[in-house]
């Protein structure tokens, strides 16, 4: 290493261009070889300085996402769940629903992909450059509950809730909240409509909801309200894909095999 070069990675340094100074020894040999203009020499430099960023923040995003691991929508299997429109999914994919603040919900029982779909919509996100959180409700609740005892939801609300412009909430309706509990999701819902979007995943109807919900009839009707204002419903059928291999190896029986029983 030459003393110019030396020089150069400092400068980098003082910049704060590490993949300029990562490159440029071997950007400067090419374009010695190849008797590179100035100007193509060094527009290639910061071409792979913003490559480099771009890859820093995309991992970066991907892993405060918090997902519980990777999935993308090449990997989802259409032709084992039934009734879900991969048109519908495709225009999702593009992500225009973060920009208009609009909202995801994915309705099926349980194992049929909702989460799959979830993840994948938020890695694409992530990917995209849009800072995006995923959380199960019940997760989210326990966050949340802890918050309001030490006299600090606001300042959680603000660093769970809004911090982020694409939020995921996995598994609502899998175990009943309390009123407070109720009062606290309420809250999450009211600060996201029309300020940024939500996914959403449960094996309930909306006419079920309630039941979630504390028996709160109303509650639950102004929560809706707020949720599908502003959304796009994804409704999935099927058996749960996790049992697919059971049901093929006849280690579990099929629901009209058992009804016969």
């Amino acid at each position: 290493m030459n003393l110019q070069h030396e020089r150069m990675l400092s400068l980098c340094e003082t910049l704060n261009l590490p993949f300029t100074a990562q490159g440029y020894a071997g950007a400067s040999q090419a374009a010695a070889e190849k008797e590179m203009a100035y100007s193509d020499f060094l527009e290639g430099l910061l071409k792979s300085e913003v490559a480099g960023r771009q890859v820093r923040k995309q991992s970066m995003l991907t892993r405060l996402a918090g997902f519980p691991a990777i999935k993308t929508l090449d990997d989802f299997d259409y032709s084992f769940a039934t009734g879900i429109k991969k048109s519908q999914i495709d225009e999702l994919a593009g992500l225009g629903f973060v920009e208009r603040h609009e909202n995801v919900v994915l309705i099926g029982p349980s194992g049929v992909g909702k989460t799959h779909l979830a993840i994948a919509l938020g890695y694409r996100a992530a990917q995209a450059g849009i800072k995006t959180r995923f959380t199960t409700a019940a997760d989210l609740l326990l966050t949340l509950s802890a918050a309001h005892a030490q006299n600090q939801l606001k300042t959680v609300m603000h660093r769970a809730i809004s911090a982020y412009r694409l939020l995921i909430i996995d598994e609502i309706g899998y175990l009943p909240m309390s009123r407070e509990q109720a009062n606290l999701f309420f809250q999450v819902i009211a600060a996201r409509y029309e300020r940024g979007s939500l996914i959403v995943t449960s094996n309930l109807p909306f006419g079920q909801w309630d039941a979630t919900f504390a028996q709160d009839a109303t509650l639950t009707a102004a929560l809706l309200d707020r949720l599908l204002h502003h959304a796009r419903i994804v409704p999935i059928a099927g058996e749960s894909y996790r049992l697919k291999h059971q049901r093929q190896a006849g280690m579990v029986q099929h629901r009209k095999e058992d009804a016969t029983d």
